[in-house]
């Protein structure tokens, strides 16, 4: 009586064997391939490293802008109603496009 399990128990599995290094290892083109993915990133780091510098540049530049023009504007208030009131009666009122 030949049933499938006794087909399956009979059949042999295969030895181990060593696989050549040739059939493993990616050759050149894999070297290629890994190569350019490297200078690619390199590339893209050292561009993203002068975005940020250059945006924290101006980040700098606009707070120190900033500062500048509210001392400015702190002392040149202080000053300005008074110079207006006399030449001109109002304190109140200012010239837009006049700037000190």
């Amino acid at each position: 009586m030949s049933t499938p399990w006794t087909a399956v128990a009979a059949t042999p599995s295969p030895s181990p064997s060593s696989v050549p290094d040739v059939q493993v290892t990616p050759g050149v083109a894999g070297f290629i391939a890994i190569a350019l993915v490297a200078v690619v990133t390199i590339l893209l780091v050292i561009d993203m490293t002068r975005r940020i510098r250059r945006t924290r540049y101006r980040a700098e530049i606009r707070e120190r802008l900033e500062a500048e023009a509210a001392a400015g504007s702190d002392s040149a208030s202080t000053d300005e109603p008074a110079r207006r009131a006399d030449e001109d009666g109002r304190a109140d009122v200012g010239d837009d496009t006049e700037r000190g």
